[in-house]
């Protein structure tokens, strides 16, 4: 499988990322090991989680559960764990099964980082990111609504400078070795940089935000910002949650699919996404791809992509996707994708 360079750092992943969002919810914990298995064996080196997950839904009861099925699975691997690097993220602000839906600080990283390692079973994690900004964030359908200011710039900087030095110390200690940020903004991203590089602080490598056919926020003012300075976008949602395989259109809701549990798909189902889907399935069926294989391999098509996280919660479906992991789409389809999305932009 082709692999990137992760930001500035000497650290190649795999072009595909297997997110594990649904382990100990949708997916138990023996088919998540497989999955594991699977794909390591055909060439994915990149895993990654949260200390919130599983979702589907998120509750009390099951925080922390992911990272520890991928714990286990270490515990019983010890040798792998050099074959693949490992992800995980710090929960924000408002999470209220996660320290009382306390904002990230300083004063929270070092505690929640050694709940990271424990439930990894892992002497360190290789990238470690923050889930969402405590300023809020445009991701998740808050693009419409969302007003940025709440809080201070003098605030949000010192948080930002503080955060940086309790990492530093973590990168010391050897617990973490790189840092990333998730559904961050442009402005958000560059004081982050900023104070890195002005005071020799871990330096943004990537950003997980949501990026697909269907939702292309990050072309404007991030894809700019990754480009010129090396962070690498790690997209969650390539699939647009399903949608783009095509399997809801008709407003169908197939059994035991990620429609059955959150029904509108965390606001991607909206009076004009059907549409919008039948369009990119045209294109596929025109150039005989699959469309699959076709979303994920436009992702890596982009000048800032570093990986596309996916998730599957069946066999199949995995061996589906890796099936489809060399597929490189000519310029007439990458042409009619571009139609596509001029001729519906952004439907949810």
């Amino acid at each position: 499988m082709r692999k990137k360079q992760m930001g500035r750092t000497d650290v190649m992943v795999s072009e595909l990322c297997l997110g594990t969002m649904t382990f100990g919810t949708q997916t138990p914990e023996p088919e998540a090991h497989v999955q594991i298995d699977l794909s390591l064996e055909r060439g994915i080196n990149f895993l990654d989680t949260a200390e919130m997950y599983p979702v589907n839904p998120v509750s009390k009861d099951t925080i922390g559960r992911t990272e520890e099925i991928i714990g286990n699975w270490i515990a019983a691997n010890p040798a792998r764990r050099g074959d693949f690097i490992l992800a995980t993220k710090h929960s924000g602000e408002g999470m209220a099964h996660v320290r009382d839906g306390a904002p990230i600080s300083a004063a929270t990283i070092a505690q929640t980082i050694e709940g990271n390692l424990r439930r990894l079973k892992t002497d360190y994690i290789d990238l470690y990111q923050f889930h969402w900004p405590n300023r809020g964030s445009y991701m998740f359908r808050k693009n419409w609504a969302y007003e940025p200011g709440g809080s201070s710039r003098q605030d949000v900087v010192e948080n930002m400078y503080e955060c940086l030095e309790a990492l530093q110390e973590q990168v010391d200690k050897g617990n973490i070795r790189h840092f990333g940020l998730s559904n961050e903004s442009a402005w958000g991203t560059s004081q982050w940089l900023r104070l890195s590089d002005t005071y020799g602080l871990p330096r943004v490598q990537t950003m997980q935000n949501e990026y697909s056919l269907l939702c292309r926020l990050y072309d404007t003012d991030m894809a700019e910002l990754s480009v010129y300075e090396d962070v690498g976008l790690i997209t969650f949602s390539p699939l647009a949650a399903g949608l783009l395989s095509g399997k809801y259109q008709g407003d169908q809701v197939p059994d035991a699919s990620r429609r059955s549990f959150v029904n509108n798909l965390g606001g991607r189902v909206t009076p004009r996404v059907f549409d919008a889907v039948e369009a990119y399935l045209a294109v596929a069926q025109k150039h005989g791809v699959d469309p699959i294989h076709m979303a994920l391999a436009w992702c890596h098509t982009r000048p800032f992509m570093c990986s596309a996280i996916f998730g599957a919660t069946t066999m199949e479906q995995l061996e589906h996707i890796l099936d489809g992991a060399d597929v490189v789409l000519s310029q007439e389809c990458l042409d009619d994708l571009n139609a596509a999305h001029k001729a519906y932009p952004m439907p949810y």
